[in-house]
């Protein structure tokens, strides 16, 4: 199952590297996709975006499904 963000707030790689560090502690073996100039995040997991989401927003961002 993938999932896709926009997370608008996302600037930078080290943007990047907090957001996937969030990810891999819900599922670490989810595959992640992220392009920071079109602030973009696909995950690959068969875990529920809304797992993904709350982590996201913890480690400071704002993420929207899209």
């Amino acid at each position: 199952m993938s999932t896709v963000f926009t997370v608008n707030d996302m600037t930078c790689n080290h943007c990047a590297s907090v957001i996937t560090k969030a990810v891999k502690d819900v599922d670490a073996n989810a595959r992640i996709d992220i392009a920071v100039a079109e602030k973009r995040v696909a995950i690959d997991s068969a875990l529920p975006a809304q797992e993904f989401a709350e982590a996201i927003a913890e480690a400071g961002y704002t993420p929207v499904a899209a």
